[in-house]
């Protein structure tokens, strides 16, 4: 769970970083933003698991930001949850209508904030409830600690596990080495970018010795991307 990311939309301090803790408790990475403005900015450097976005922002609404970004091939697969003061049945509906894939009003109990969490991101296909990531005949058990390819097990290190694990539940989209830094290191470490470099040769150098190197592919003047698809067609 911990290379998930939760992008936080809410205008009101003491609500942003309850929600902040309550995430960061359930075992989520989160990053918070005050309006649309700050959090399209997020977007451009990393792209989160989900988003839990304010109905009434300040500046572009919440409502109006999700449907932009809904219309958006980029974002379309985002997984957005409304958070709203609006009980009535046709504001519920309006939010269901621009895409939104869950809607929540407020007040409302930690424990089932996070159980909406998990259900979209279970839905999304981005948690997986048995704690293995299945991917071809390519496994990583997330409970074990283990990357294996059929019956032999990998010997990757704890990094480049996580580094797997991200690839692994976000195929064939294509992530610049900032995004990557972010997504499996951390925004609060510092790392150069060409430590991703390092440990994208080393696991390939792994994944050649099954003759999957492949699957680890390199997108010239974006980043790199994991792709089982393109694999099939070169690997043997």
């Amino acid at each position: 769970m911990s290379s998930l990311n939760i992008l936080v939309v809410e205008d009101e301090d003491a609500i942003r970083e309850m929600l902040v803790m309550v995430l960061e408790q359930a075992g989520f990475r989160s990053i918070a933003a005050a309006d649309a403005e700050d959090a399209q900015k997020v977007l451009d450097d990393a792209l989160p698991d989900l988003i839990l976005l304010d109905w009434m922002l300040p500046g572009v609404s919440g409502v109006e930001w999700a449907r932009r970004l809904k219309k958006d091939p980029m974002y379309r697969g985002l997984p957005i949850i409304l958070l709203t003061a609006r009980g009535e049945e046709e504001d519920k509906v309006k939010g269901l209508e621009i895409g939104a894939d869950d809607y929540m009003t407020k007040p409302f109990s930690p424990k089932e904030l996070v159980a909406r969490i998990r259900a979209v991101l279970r839905r999304s296909g981005k948690i997986n409830d048995l704690a293995q990531i299945t991917v071809g005949d390519l496994v990583l058990d997330t409970e074990q600690h283990r990357l294996s390819i059929g019956d032999k097990q990998l010997d990757v290190s704890p990094t480049e596990f996580r580094l797997m694990q991200f690839f692994m539940t976000h195929p064939d989209k294509v992530f610049n080495r900032t995004q990557l830094l972010d997504q499996v290191w951390g925004r609060s470490v510092y790392i150069e970018e060409r430590t991703v470099d390092v440990h994208i040769r080393r696991l390939r150098k792994i994944l050649a010795e099954y003759g999957r190197e492949e699957l680890v592919q390199t997108v010239r003047g974006f980043g790199y991307r994991f792709s089982i698809a393109d694999s099939a067609t070169v690997s043997t």
